[in-house]
């Protein structure tokens, strides 16, 4: 075999590694690697936008279970792949970024686009690697992608010089090494069942990356045995089907006053997967005094607040596979307490109108659940439109969902193109508002060039409608910076050569939603809706927490995890 450069070297690893896509916007300071490309297995995504490039990269991460993989040029294509790294920073998603950089002759000169790539990644990566040695290629990959897995999952860079890309590096890639998955102790798994079954109101809540459909069926059906309630944690309302009879809903932005309250009344809280942050916990205010059993795969419990009684470094598939009987964890303890909060998710979930002018979300997002198939994929970005979907759009297993649990704007639209390209048999719809809808909505264009058909959900209430909310709180009467002029959006849809429909009136929007769909094309409804509707109310879900303060401490309903 003839020695290869250094750039065709590193699209050798990636293919070793099952890399199915990658997600780019050209550069010339790593055109090795696209010409290695060019041969490859693998799939080269162009995006419109390196912002747009890094989202979709998240979202392969999320639906596939391996590392989603961007490229990028040096100075401002990584500058303006830097919300994508912070997202997969703060949600702990596995990810690797390539930056092409300056030739090694001219760094350090302030040479054309020249930038510190650790000055920049060094605070939201797990690691920033520069390839300065062009025998090291296959293994700065290989470390990368291993890395990126291990411990607390997250984003890891590799600064690819240009100069170096172009040597001759070898001719072999470098074996797999898998990450270290440990497995739960025997002992620690007995003294976590114990503690389960002394438990008079456990709460099993479940949360961040990694999750299968066989993971979260089993895991909510030994739940449900056990007789503990199981809730998710802020945008990981996938990881366990919700026809189990043991979901309770989830917590964070959004979340049911009733369920709030059901967190300060539990006497024990198991987390898989995930740990308790501020969204979790209203802003550190509640569940922080309950007994606390961790099973998280960082064994540094990065985030997490308050007392941990136990902790099991495991990923979810392990502590899963390990589980006992459910019976040793049930102890005698009764299904009144799973019940109750079963039936608190159950009324907070039945769609009840908004009132108001225009399109009434509430109506629509319940025709959605009735129409849309249960395999669906939905997306996010961030801002009060995405409440409504949380509320109102079931998932049923794993797999079903990307957004944003930092709050960035703009994922929704990048992430549904992604999601259409990996899962192309299946429905998938992004919500968004028209703020977030317009951050990236130039990914329209990768879909309509791959013949991608998502359905995109654009509520339009005429402002960054998150901050109008906090604004009258806190400044009544003074609109300042958020108001939003908006274009035709069904009519660019419609430009890509999709189905694109402008809905006014909620009798309207069913029909609209069926043609749709059953356009077989790239399709955007844009949805007016009443300014004055900022969120659904969290509070209306009959009957309140027993003994709880529920709500009284809750954020404001329009801290619906976005930054606008």
């Amino acid at each position: 075999m003839p020695s290869l450069s250094a750039g065709h070297l590193i699209v050798r690893q990636l293919e070793e590694h099952g890399v199915a896509r990658v997600y780019t916007v050209p550069g010339e300071s790593f055109l090795d690697v696209l010409d290695g490309l060019h041969d490859s297995s693998i799939d080269t995504v162009v995006c419109r936008h390196e912002g747009g490039a890094g989202f979709m990269a998240l979202a392969e991460s999320r639906l596939t279970g391996t590392p989603g993989v961007a490229m990028v040029t040096r100075g401002p294509g990584a500058a303006n792949a830097m919300i994508a790294v912070h997202t997969a920073w703060q949600d702990a998603t596995p990810m690797v970024l390539f930056v092409g950089l300056i030739p090694l002759t001219d760094r350090g000169r302030g040479a054309f686009q020249e930038f510190s790539l650790e000055g920049w990644f060094g605070t939201t990566a797990k690691q920033v690697m520069v390839l300065d040695d062009e025998r090291r290629a296959a293994e700065t990959v290989a470390a990368a992608m291993r890395l990126a897995v291990s411990g607390r999952p997250g984003p890891v860079i590799i600064g690819l010089p240009e100069d170096v890309l172009v040597r001759t590096a070898g001719t072999g890639t470098v074996p797999l090494r898998a990450p270290a998955d440990a497995e739960p102790a025997s002992r620690a798994l007995g003294e976590l069942v114990s503690r389960l079954a002394r438990a008079e109101r456990p709460l099993l809540i479940v949360g961040g990356d990694g999750w299968t459909a066989d993971d979260g069926g089993q895991l909510a059906a030994w739940a449900a045995a056990a007789r503990i309630p199981v809730a998710a944690d802020f945008r990981s309302y996938d990881a366990v089907p919700h026809l189990s009879p043991a979901w309770s809903g989830w917590l964070g932005y959004g979340r049911a006053d009733t369920l709030a309250g059901r967190l300060d009344e539990a006497d024990l809280l198991l987390f898989v997967g995930c740990a308790r942050t501020d969204v979790l916990s209203d802003g550190y205010t509640r569940g922080l005094a309950a007994e606390t059993l961790l099973v998280l795969q960082d064994p540094e419990a990065a985030g997490h607040a308050g007392r941990i009684d136990l902790h099991i470094p495991a990923a979810p598939a392990a502590f899963v596979a390990a589980l006992p009987q459910p019976g040793a964890a049930r102890g005698s303890r009764s299904g009144a307490w799973m019940e109750a909060l079963a039936a608190d998710q159950a009324r907070y979930s039945v769609p009840a109108a908004d009132g108001g002018t225009g399109v009434d979300l509430g109506t629509a997002f319940g025709l959605l659940e009735e129409l849309l198939p249960e395999n669906r994929i939905l997306t996010y970005g961030a801002g009060n439109a995405t409440i409504w979907g949380a509320r109102y759009l079931s998932h049923h297993g794993a797999g079903s969902l990307v957004g944003p649990r930092n709050g960035a704007m703009g994922l929704a639209v990048p992430a549904a193109v992604a999601a259409s390209l990996i899962h192309p048999g299946r429905r998938v719809v992004a919500v968004c508002g028209d703020g977030d809808f317009m951050m990236n909505a130039q990914e329209l264009a990768v879909a309509a060039a791959r013949k991608a058909a998502p359905l995109i959900i654009v509520a339009d209430n005429g402002g960054y409608g998150t901050i109008v909310a906090h604004q009258r709180r806190h400044y009544p009467h003074r609109p300042s910076g958020t108001a939003l002029d908006n274009p035709d959006f069904a009519g660019l849809i419609r430009s890509f050569g999709g189905h694109g429909e402008r809905v006014e009136e909620t009798a309207d929007f069913g029909p609209a939603l069926e043609r749709a769909l059953g356009s077989g094309r790239l399709a955007l409804l844009h949805l007016i809706t009443d300014p004055a509707t900022m969120a659904p109310d969290t509070s209306n879900a009959a009957g309140t927490a027993t003994g709880s303060t529920a709500g009284s401490t809750a954020p404001e309903p329009a801290a619906a995890g976005g930054n606008r």
